[in-house]
């Protein structure tokens, strides 16, 4: 994956006009077709670098096979399940979201939502079209003092949670990640989940649909419930369970819900929808203005930042690969790459378990995005597949490669003040080290042998090790690179370990042939960087 070299992006939704605009203002070739059926899409993204969905959009493993030259996948939104993330990175296609863009837009709805389900709203309005008046049929409840468990306490869980303190509801949640003392500065208490069933008049559920979110609510937790609780899922469709659901409103256990979105969209059952304590939208969580400019905009923005090298925010699946695009962390990813290539080669093997130790207080964070560019060189050459920081780790993974990253705040002299970074294949002798000098990856180390001046890791370069006094290999390697028109670009010998030493010669172009040097050497490989 070449990035900075999108070209062409295609939008197979409807977005707000501002975001072809600024895709076009950054260079970008935008082809705008919403409503595709899968067969066009099929057809359609074959020569394109990057597509933008909204929710309808179903980004199969088929539609990333077929997208020969897709980079990036943009989700003008937060949800990403219409997205085989998997599938786009073992690809090595970057999923991106704006998971800010429609968070006020969501968290408005759901608070509407609320207000409806404590008087009955829709259905008092339907009732007046209908020409009737019943004042004692739509007796409603009061907010104030009511307690509103919110499930996902991420930006519009407490968006959410702040609005409906205004309605003097207390607010009680759950998340997994956020901690407590962070949800109190938003006034919610947090508890354990079976806590809050028997506690809550309301609940509202603002998580993302995962294995471990599909049916929270369900016939058990309908049944430790208060008698009566109202239920909103303005979030993922299957985080409560629609048969579960339409048994507790059947029964009277639940006294209303709320849904915006549903398993199947649009519903094909309508018996939920058709229930009469059932309010439900057409999934309008990010349907307003505001939000699809807001979302249509950030996408575009960080399509073009990406594409123009500037940086890379709203990763999903590529973490790693945010922090290529710093100018200080460039180098530190080619030397890490440069040191997995150079392992493998030495080591002759992708598989087994390797270790990856960043040396030095300036390192203490990189292990992050060093390790996959580790396992990208390590896998380089040796797969059919482009291996890149997307999908570096995935691959190593399915290759039988472990990977494991350790770090030290202390490195030797003389590199304390810039780092070390040391990469290993346990159970073998191999080990290389390196660092960075001004912008240049450097060897320092391999199999125990120092080089007092560091080697530099670019361009052709060929390694051989050979006992320290037969300097027979330097000449002989002059005279074929003579016959070949090709140039020494650099020399740097090792420290002598057994009486042997190790060179790293920079060449001007790659030798056709090793076969003159192999009995003069114990053991040689080329590579290019």
């Amino acid at each position: 994956m070449a990035l900075g070299k999108l070209q062409k992006v295609l939008i197979s939704e409807s977005l707000d006009p501002c975001c072809r605009e600024i895709l076009q203002a950054g260079g970008l070739q935008v082809q705008e077709k919403p409503g595709l059926s899968k067969e066009e899409l099929l057809r359609e993204i074959r020569d394109c670098d990057g597509l933008i969905v909204r929710s309808a959009t179903k980004v199969t493993a088929e539609v990333l096979e077929a997208a020969e030259r897709l980079q990036v996948v943009g989700r003008a939104g937060t949800g990403v399940d219409n997205v085989d993330v998997e599938a786009a990175t073992r690809k090595g296609v970057l999923v991106m979201n704006t998971p800010t863009g429609n968070s006020l837009s969501a968290a408005e709805l759901t608070c509407g939502m609320i207000l409806c389900l404590a008087r009955q709203i829709p259905q008092a309005a339907a009732s007046m079209k209908e020409g009737k008046w019943d004042r004692k049929k739509y007796m409603g409840m009061e907010l104030n003092g009511k307690t509103l468990a919110v499930l996902g306490l991420g930006r519009i869980g407490r968006e959410v949670a702040t609005r409906m303190q205004a309605f003097g509801m207390k607010t009680i949640g759950y998340d997994p990640i956020i901690t407590p003392d962070v949800s109190a500065t938003f006034g919610v208490e947090q508890l354990p989940l079976e806590q809050i069933w028997p506690r809550c008049d309301f609940i509202t559920v603002h998580t993302p649909l995962l294995p471990s979110t599909t049916g929270l609510l369900n016939d058990s937790t309908f049944a430790k419930c208060r008698r009566g609780v109202q239920v909103v899922n303005c979030a993922r469709g299957g985080i409560v369970d629609e048969g579960a659901l339409l048994r507790a409103l059947q029964s009277g256990q639940c006294g209303g819900a709320a849904l915006d979105v549903f398993t199947q969209e649009p519903p094909k059952d309508r018996d939920l929808v058709n229930h009469p304590n059932v309010i439900s939208c057409p999934h309008l969580g990010a349907s307003t203005r505001e939000a699809q400019s807001r979302c249509g905009k950030e996408i575009a923005m960080q399509i073009v930042d990406m594409a123009t090298g500037k940086g890379l925010t709203g990763v999903v699946n590529g973490q790693a690969l945010s922090k290529a695009f710093s100018p200080q962390t460039k180098p530190w990813i080619a030397l890490a790459r440069a040191l997995g290539t150079v392992l493998c080669t030495a080591g002759k093997q992708v598989q087994g378990s390797m270790q990856v130790c960043t040396l030095g207080t300036p390192l203490k964070e990189a292990g992050s995005y060093l390790t996959p560019a580790v396992a990208a060189g390590m896998l380089a050459g040796g797969t059919q597949k482009e291996v890149t920081l997307v999908n570096a780790t995935l691959l190593a993974q399915e290759a039988g490669l472990k990977v494991t990253t350790t770090h030290s705040d202390v490195a030797p002299e003389p590199d304390s003040s810039t780092g070390l970074v040391q990469v290993s294949l346990q159970g073998t002798p191999h080990q290389v080290t390196g660092t960075v000098q001004g912008s240049t990856p450097v060897l320092r180390q391999i199999n125990g042998a120092t080089f007092k001046l560091p080697a530099p890791l670019s361009g052709p370069l060929l390694i051989y090790r050979a006992k320290a006094s037969d300097t027979s290999a330097l000449a002989t390697l002059t005279g074929l690179l003579s016959k070949a028109g090709a140039q020494l670009l650099s020399y740097h010998s090792s420290s002598t370990v057994a009486g042997e030493q190790w060179s790293v010669v920079g060449l001007s172009a790659p030798l056709t042939s090793l076969g003159e040097l192999k009995p003069r050497v114990t053991e040689i490989f080329q590579l290019h960087l």
